[in-house]
């Protein structure tokens, strides 16, 4: 039986409860890797407070829980659908071949840090720019920094474009630009 069938028919806050007693995951980290109080998950597990219904929290709570979000039953569906980009399709791709657990994974990052990570893998936050913390991901994951190199230029370049950079008249720049980039982080890497 699916892990998704075991739970279809038990309350949300049942689910979290056993969920956080299965995987042994302190309620305080729940609450940081999830961006609430302890207050609140020691809430919503006693059921004190209705369990949430914000998207953003029960998305959060889904990720860490390594499920669909749709199996809490107060979540409705966003009518903008979360677009997954191909590097978040990425890093879970490599999370996988770690057989590692969400929880495992957030556990291998600085308890400041977990927040961005959820983030990052229910799809609400891009990679970050800066290449250090993006060379942890990669540690973390196993990934290569040539591999990790082509997501980060994808998501500069991207950001230049937002921000009304224009490729095509500036390619020789942004040519340039990167190769200076590669040759430091593949330099580096050495």
């Amino acid at each position: 039986m699916s892990k998704s069938n075991s739970i279809v028919n038990m309350k949300s806050s049942e689910m979290l409860y056993n969920f956080l007693e299965n995987t042994n995951l302190h309620k305080k980290d729940f609450a940081q890797m999830i961006g609430v109080t302890l207050s609140y998950v020691y809430n919503l597990i006693d059921e004190t407070i209705p369990f949430s219904t914000r998207s953003t929290t029960l998305e959060r709570i889904a990720t860490v829980m390594d499920i669909s979000p749709e199996e809490f039953s107060e979540y409705k569906i966003p009518q903008d659908p979360v677009v997954i980009d191909e590097t978040t399709e990425f890093l879970r791709e490599k999370q996988k071949e770690k057989k590692m657990t969400t929880v495992q994974l957030l556990k291998s990052f600085p308890r400041k840090q977990r927040l961005e990570i959820v983030d990052i893998l229910r799809g609400a936050r891009p990679i970050p720019l800066d290449w250090e913390a993006l060379s942890v991901i990669a540690q973390v994951l196993d990934i290569s920094k040539e591999e990790m190199y082509d997501f980060w230029e994808a998501r500069l370049k991207q950001v230049l474009q937002n921000a009304g950079f224009n490729t095509e008249n500036n390619q020789g720049l942004l040519t340039s630009m990167f190769k200076c980039s590669r040759d430091y982080v593949y330099n580096k890497i050495k």
